[in-house]
């Protein structure tokens, strides 16, 4: 069966569909009851050619799919190649290359106008003459003043840190009670002089 043999007795079925149950009606009981038969016959082989298609298409699929696994063609790999193929496509159509073309033009018309020109030389000299003064302050007596009193506090608190840690490290030392709590030996207390 061909397809155009398909698509013409498609069309005969819902053409004469609406007309079927209008000559169904006409018939006689009998002759209703043959109609309804010979169109169960005919629904029992369309059924039973779906489901041979079916079984065809399913085992074709799967051997499909093994040549493709044979092949080394993994879903990964026919996804990437899709997407680099419409990417491809997008890039080579009439409409992405106006559009970079427009953009370059664009970006073109932006560099060479004046304003830029006069925008970039000030932001160029804004960030050179920040630098400058943040080299002249770096220099100067008040921020070494400040450099070395921060040098000086992080000092002090390594030195702290330090301590604490030898501390907790004599701590460690000491020796243990059989249940590994630290056994802590008395202080004398001193008395003052009366």
């Amino acid at each position: 069966m061909t397809k155009k043999d398909l698509t013409s007795d498609e069309d005969v079925a819902s053409a004469s569909g609406d007309n079927l149950a209008d000559s169904v009606s006409n018939l006689s009981l009998e002759e209703q009851e043959q109609q309804k038969e010979a169109w169960k016959k005919e629904l029992a082989q369309v059924e039973d050619e779906i489901t041979t298609l079916r079984t065809v298409l399913a085992s074709k699929m799967r051997r499909s799919a093994e040549l493709k696994r044979l092949l080394g063609i993994t879903v990964w790999k026919e996804i990437s190649d899709d997407m680099n193929q419409g990417i491809k496509n997008v890039k080579e159509s009439n409409v992405y290359q106006t559009v970079e073309q427009k953009v370059e033009q664009v970006a073109k018309a932006v560099t060479d106008a004046p304003l830029y020109q006069k925008t970039s030389s000030v932001i160029g000299g804004i960030t050179g003459s920040i630098t400058n003064k943040l080299g002249q302050m770096r220099h100067s007596e008040s921020f070494r003043s400040i450099e070395e009193k921060v040098e000086s506090a992080f000092e002090n608190v390594k030195t702290k840190v330090a301590s604490r840690s030898s501390s907790m490290q004599s701590l460690d030392d000491q020796p243990k009670s059989r249940s590994g709590s630290i056994v802590t030996t008395p202080i004398a207390e001193e008395k003052p002089i009366a």
